[in-house]
C-alpha cells in the first residue's frame, strides 16, 4: 500500500490498548513453496462443514469488514468491492467518527455493522460479517488479526504480514485454534501479467533462470508519515514496498533463497529518515543457480522485474503496481487481461471460502511468514554486513 494517510491512524494509536508487542528474530528457515494457479470457474458448491454451511448458498457473496479506512482502504478496497462478484463491503472500523458517518452515507452501510477500535470484539455477534480485512500500520497486524479469528471471523491482512516472524506464528496459530482461514493481501497471485511471469520463470519456457532484478521504491511524501516510524513500520521501504521485490525473485523461480547478502544506502535526508532506512539493495543466491539483485527505496521510484534466462529473457515494467502493468519476453509483448487487481484478490479467496477450500498455501499466513523472516534477514545481513545463510 502505497498511501500517505497517516494522521487518524495515529490518532487511534494513542488511543488503544497495549498492542502486539516487538518480538526477537527466531532461526530462519523457510519450506518447499509451490505457487499453484487458482483458477475459479462453475457454481458454489454446497460445504460441507458444518461451520461453514451457510457460505454455500449459490450466489451468496462474503460480507467483509475493512479495519482501517486510510487511502488504500478508501481509495483501492472499498471501490474494488463494487465490482466483486464473491463479497461486498459489508461493515468498517476505524476510530474516526467523521470517517464513519461519511462511508455509512457512501456505501450504505448499516450502523449495526460499523465499529471502533475499542468495540471491534463485538463483531462476533455480527452474521453480516463473514471476514475481517486487516488495513492497519504493520505494528497493528498481528492484534487484530488474533482478535479477528477470536471473534471467529475469516480474516485477510495486509502485506508484510508482520514485522517478526513469531507474530506471524501467533496470528496462524489464532486462526488455526479458530477454524478460521487466513489469507494475506498478496493481490499480484491473482493477477494475469504476473501469473504469466510465474510460469515462464517456474517452467523454464527460456530455460532455467539465471538472473533476477528485482525492485521496487518510489518517493515518499508526508515526513509525519507512520511508514516512517519504526515504531509503527518495522522499517522503511523494505516493509512496505521492498517485499514485492522479494516475492517477485521467489515466483520467479519457484525457490526459496539459500543466502542473502545486503546493504544500506547512505541517507540523503537524516532528518525524515532518522528512524528507518531511505535505501537499501540486496542479493539472493537460489539453490537452482540463479541469483538476483534488488533495491527498495523511499527516495525515488524504480519497479521492474526482469528475469535472464539460458535462452532468452522476460520482465514486467512496471512490475508491482496497482496497474495496468506491462509484459514483455525475448520473442515479444506480454499479452494478458487487464484487472483490478483488489476485486480479483478479494474473489479469489473469497470464492474458496465459499466452495469450502482450503486457501493456496502461496497466500496464506504460511507465505507471510516466509517472507517475513526473509525481510528480517536481510536486516541482519545489512546490519552486520555478512552473508547470512538460509538454509533450515
Amino acid at each position: 500500500m502505497k498511501n500517505q494517510d497517516a494522521n487518524s491512524r495515529r490518532t487511534f494509536l494513542r488511543n488503544l490498548g497495549a498492542g502486539a508487542s516487538a518480538l526477537s528474530l527466531p532461526l530462519l528457515g523457510y519450506g518447499n513453496n509451490q505457487f499453484a494457479q487458482n483458477e475459479s470457474s462453475g457454481l458454489y458448491s454446497l460445504l460441507k462443514n458444518a461451520d461453514n454451511e451457510s457460505l454455500g448458498q449459490p450466489g451468496r457473496k462474503l460480507g467483509i469488514a475493512l479495519v482501517g479506512l486510510g487511502y488504500y482502504s478508501a481509495n483501492l478496497l472499498a471501490p474494488a468491492l463494487q465490482e466483486t462478484k464473491n463479497c461486498r463491503l459489508a461493515g468498517i472500523v476505524t476510530g474516526t467518527p467523521s470517517k464513519a458517518t461519511e462511508w455509512m452515507q457512501k456505501y450504505n452501510i448499516p450502523k449495526a455493522n460499523v465499529y471502533d477500535y475499542k468495540n471491534f470484539d463485538r463483531i462476533a455477534d455480527n452474521k453480516d460479517i463473514d471476514v475481517v480485512y486487516v488495513v492497519l500500520p504493520n505494528s497493528m497486524h498481528a492484534e487484530y488479526v488474533i482478535r479477528a479469528a477470536q471473534a471467529g471471523k475469516h480474516v485477510i491482512c495486509e502485506k508484510p504480514m508482520a514485522i517478526y516472524p513469531k507474530e506471524c506464528q501467533a496470528m496462524i496459530d489464532a486462526c488455526k485454534k479458530a477454524n478460521k482461514q487466513l489469507a494475506i493481501g498478496y493481490r499480484l497471485h491473482y493477477e494475469p501479467f504476473t501469473k504469466e511471469i510465474m510460469r515462464l520463470g517456474q517452467e523454464k519456457v527460456f530455460g532455467a533462470v539465471k538472473f533476477i532484478e528485482s525492485s521496487d521504491g518510489f518517493r515518499s511524501g508526508d515526513p509525519t508519515q507512520w511508514r516512517l516510524k519504526k515504531s509503527m513500520a518495522g522499517g522503511g521501504p523494505l516493509m512496505d514496498v521492498g517485499i514485492y521485490a522479494v516475492q517477485g525473485t521467489r515466483y520467479v523461480t519457484g525457490e526459496e533463497p539459500i543466502s542473502v547478502t545486503a546493504q544500506f544506502a547512505p541517507k540523503t535526508d537524516p532528518v525524515k529518515f532518522k528512524d528507518v532506512e531511505e535505501t537499501m539493495f540486496w542479493q539472493f543466491e537460489f539453490p537452482g543457480g540463479a541469483v538476483s539483485n534488488s533495491t527498495t527505496s523511499y527516495a525515488s521510484g524504480v519497479e521492474r522485474l526482469y528475469a535472464s534466462c539460458e535462452k532468452g529473457w522476460f520482465e514486467l515494467s512496471p512490475a508491482f503496481g496497482y496497474g495496468p502493468l506491462k509484459g514483455r519476453t525475448s520473442k515479444g509483448p506480454i499479452e494478458m487481461p487487464v484487472v483490478n487487481h483488489q476485486a480479483a484478490h478479494m474473489d479469489g479467496v473469497c470464492k474458496d471460502l465459499l466452495d469450502g477450500k482450503q486457501l493456496p498455501d502461496h497466500v496464506t499466513g504460511a507465505e507471510g511468514l516466509r517472507d517475513t523472516k526473509l525481510l528480517q534477514a536481510i536486516y541482519q545481513a545489512a546490519e552486520t554486513g555478512r552473508k547470512i545463510n538460509l538454509k533450515a
